[in-house]
């Protein structure tokens, strides 16, 4: 939203818009909607796919435009002017009625901004169509061209002046607002159909008209701003009136200043009231009715509902067990809130009661009760929260589960507490032995809840208010509270849900400040209830990481498969060696005996040697899903766990596994070096190869005399040593063990190594075996830097490049090497991996 001007003062006006009220507010006079940059992304997309499936699907789009076509003889006996004069009648005449009635409503910048959007459609129409001439090809020119007898030629045809009144309908604002606007595009609508018809244009050039045209106007429309049409001044005391209210003054929280215009005091700070502008992003006013009453008046903006949509249906996407919400409109929003506070009231929880709705403008007005003399948990001291105010939290909470009521969004400025102990429900006013009250909590902004909620949806609830609590008290008194107001089944039900992603952002970000607080309070359910496992449980379907990797996959797919000739290889293939592919794959299955024994090894408990095998053949099934990696780590780290071994003692022993691989693998490569029988075991890179070692040793260099960047390796490295160092230490003593690590460390480079070497048998080609090794291991964790499933692409890419550039192998023939080395100690193994990942999951090992 652009920047408000400085706060104003309303005051008692005359003539007929007098409406006798004195407003504190800072009206915002122009607002950036979110709904236009949405639109401007869709509108994109939408240009993308038509030109995608212009070039990919030509069959269908050629022969939707020949069954229109089809109707060209009918429309010209409707029509009794030409098509071209219906085109520039459409181009002239609606543009014009849209201005004259911009410019009637003195809405002048509006009509200007109009005219550019029309001015910058056309041209961006000219230079697509230029572009898609000049450097298109055939496949993309074909979908958007159009026989011009004239000229006797196939002809790029985007028309640019209906473009032009696109984006001139776009910028002037929504068809609903605006009478004009609605018809003239159903004349644009009529006149693309009819041009599409009579082979003016192409079905995907009308598409694309369009959707150009939307995007300049939407752009246009985002960077410059729209009139407000939110309820200020007059229009925002006529909502307050109908709602029932008689207003005497109405003062903006927060976004106000000390002292108004005329030197007036305003009403002080507020804690309750401004509670509420954190938690729910709306205008909140302070209100004086004419009796003297002090009442809430919370105003929802249509322009801001795009957000909130899109934040609950992201959600609702990303989180398992909740569902997506059909709230696409302010007055459903407003409706939303006015239902569950309602709700809430029935229940008996303390919390501000809803008195009146109303709508004004492009805003919903909630006229509630105002919370005298509450207090947000946010504002209260730690050592002022009482037992008793801890109680009374838990207390509103469970009255509103057991009315089958979920808040979903609890943070420390929903919960309130009024030290006077006073509650509109009766029954919630309770008096100690000595005649005071202790105090009472209100839940509030009701506004994302549930009603018949699921049970996950209410112990999400719990798990919010545990990670409140404990940020105001300490992990340890949260713990206590909760354990006196629940049983212990429904803390052990609650206990997996502590996770981040559970919390709304204002508690994530508090969170974030004071790292380790959601352990400490795992620490204190383990504490209280020692039995219980407090495993997190998986509540994300997906998250940036997994979107990240899908979208590189996509790219090292489609990079791979455009870049291989399949030619080549299929004859590559057809004379390849068969018996070597069983021993690649045989090779590659051993790695799983050598990644098992260095478990085994370094386990702090006994483990099978079959049961460890299979559990390295699972996480081939997980490289699927994984980066190259990571999959064999986890699944390393959960069989431990369930075995009994403490989380931080199971960390040290895959870090201390993972460490010992590295040490071997160095040592196997120092060791073929010195007996690779030749004068010269290794040959000297090329130029480019040192001068591409001494620009990464450089850059790297440089990247370590940057504090923030030394700080950060220093944050990576110190953590996984402070880990895997105590238990080093604990393992030099037993030298046995040592040597069954080093011998399956080798077990399972050398397979690699040797499957790699097979796959190059298969072809009759021969590399030495120490440049052999240096392009898998190096080529290996090059392509594995590529954070994708399985290093998928990238492994591929940086193997096809060692045998190309180090060992003089042809392309055809590197490629083919890759493609079965890959396809078998990859691809096969993956069937397997789920086998054995079923078998496990049914034994209760993982």
């Amino acid at each position: 939203m652009s920047s408000p001007p400085p706060a104003v003062r309303v005051g008692l006006g005359r003539g007929p818009s007098d409406h006798g009220v004195r407003i504190v507010d800072t009206p915002a006079v122009r607002v950036h909607h979110p709904a236009d940059l949405v639109g401007i992304v869709l509108a994109a997309l939408g240009v993308v796919l038509v030109l995608v499936l212009g070039v990919y699907a030509q069959a269908t789009t050629s022969g939707l435009t020949e069954d229109v076509q089809g109707f060209s003889s009918i429309v010209r006996r409707i029509l009794f002017v030409p098509v071209t004069v219906l085109e520039g009648l459409i181009t002239f005449v609606a543009p014009l009625a849209v201005l004259a009635e911009l410019i009637a409503r003195r809405l002048l910048r509006q009509a200007f901004e109009a005219v550019g959007a029309a001015v910058a459609g056309v041209l961006v129409a000219l230079a697509a169509t230029w572009l898609i001439t000049t450097f298109g090809t055939d496949e993309l020119k074909a979908p958007l061209s159009v026989w011009v007898r004239g000229e006797l030629r196939w002809v790029v045809t985007i028309p640019a002046l209906l473009t032009g009144t696109a984006a001139l309908l776009t910028a002037a604002g929504q068809r609903g607002r605006r009478r004009t606007v609605g018809w003239s595009w159903n004349l644009l609508w009529v006149g693309l159909g009819v041009a599409a018809v009579t082979n003016l244009v192409t079905l995907p050039g009308a598409l694309l008209t369009v959707l150009l045209g939307r995007l300049v106007g939407l752009s246009v429309r985002y960077a410059s701003g729209v009139q407000s049409e939110r309820a200020y001044g007059n229009a925002l005391v006529e909502g307050v009136r109908r709602a029932g209210f008689e207003p005497r003054r109405l003062v903006r929280v927060r976004d106000v200043a000390d002292r108004s215009a005329e030197g007036d005091e305003v009403t002080g700070p507020d804690l309750a009231a401004i509670a509420i502008t954190r938690y729910g992003d709306n205008r909140v006013y302070a209100m004086t009715t004419a009796e003297g009453e002090r009442l809430d008046v919370v105003v929802l903006d249509g322009d801001r509902q795009v957000v909130g949509m899109l934040t609950r249906l992201w959600r609702s996407w990303r989180l398992r067990g909740l569902e997506g919400r059909g709230v696409v409109s302010l007055r459903q929003a407003a409706e939303r809130a006015a239902l569950l506070s309602y709700a809430a009231w029935s229940a008996g929880v303390c919390t501000p009661r809803l008195l009146g709705i109303a709508e004004s403008e492009d805003s919903m007005l909630l006229i509630q009760e105002h919370a005298h003399g509450a207090v947000p948990l946010r504002e209260i001291a730690s050592d002022d929260l009482s037992d008793d105010a801890l109680d009374a939290v838990w207390e509103q909470l469970l009255n509103a589960h057991a009315a089958g009521l979920a808040h979903r969004s609890l943070t420390s400025d929903v919960v309130l507490l009024d030290p006077s102990g006073e509650c509109a429900h009766a029954e919630h006013v309770r008096q100690r032995e000595d005649g005071s009250r202790p105090p009472v909590a209100l839940l509030t902004g009701w506004e994302s809840g549930d009603v018949a909620s699921s049970e996950l949806a209410r112990r999400m609830d719990l798990s919010q208010m545990l990670a409140v609590l404990a940020l105001r008290v300490g992990a340890e008194r949260a713990v206590a509270s909760a354990g006196r107001a629940l049983p212990d089944d429904e803390l052990t039900r609650t206990g997996p849900l502590l996770q981040s992603i559970v919390l709304p952002r204002a508690t994530r970000d508090e969170a974030r400040a004071r790292r380790g607080v959601l352990a400490e309070v795992r620490e204190a359910l383990l504490a209280r209830l020692p039995a219980t496992d407090f495993e997190p449980e998986r509540l994300v379907r997906f998250g940036a990481r997994t979107v990240l990797m899908i979208m590189l996959t996509i790219v090292a797919a489609t990079a791979v498969i455009t870049t291989i000739s399949f030619d080549e290889i299929a004859a590559a293939l057809e004379r390849a060696q068969p018996w070597w592919a069983a021993v690649v794959l045989v090779l590659g299955l051993a790695t799983f005996v050598g990644s098992a024994l260095a478990l085994v090894a370094f386990a702090p408990v006994r483990l099978p040697l079959w049961r460890t095998t299979m559990v390295q053949a699972a996480a081939a099934f997980v490289a699927l899903a994984a980066p190259a990696g990571i999959g064999p780590a986890a699944l390393n780290l959960r069989m431990l766990q369930r075995r009994g071994v403490k989380s931080a003692l199971a960390v040290a022993s895959v870090g201390l596994v993972q460490v010992s691989q590295l040490i071997t693998t160095l040592a196997l490569l120092l060791v073929l070096y010195l007996v690779s029988g030749a004068q010269a075991p290794l040959r000297m890179p090329t130029t480019t190869v040192l001068v591409a070692f001494a620009v990464v040793l450089v850059a790297g260099g440089a990247a370590m005399l940057v504090p923030r960047v030394r700080g950060w390796v220093l944050a990576k490295a110190q953590p996984v040593w402070r880990q895997t160092w105590p238990r080093l230490v604990q393992m030099l003593a037993q030298p046995r063990r040592f040597a069954i690590a080093a011998a399956g460390n080798l077990i399972m480079t050398m397979g690699y190594v040797g499957a790699f070497w097979a796959s190059l048998a298969a072809f009759d080609q021969d590399v030495r075996l120490i440049d052999l090794a240096l392009i898998y291991l190096i080529g290996n964790a090059a392509g594995a830097a590529v954070p994708t499933p399985g290093g998928l692409g990238g492994v591929e890419t940086a193997l096809i490049l060692g045998l190309t550039s180090t060992a003089g192998v042809g392309g055809a023939v590197a490629t083919s090497v890759v493609v079965l080395f890959r396809a078998l100690t990859y691809w096969a193994r993956i069937p397997l991996g789920w086998v054995a990942m079923r078998a496990l999951q049914r034994s209760g090992e993982l």
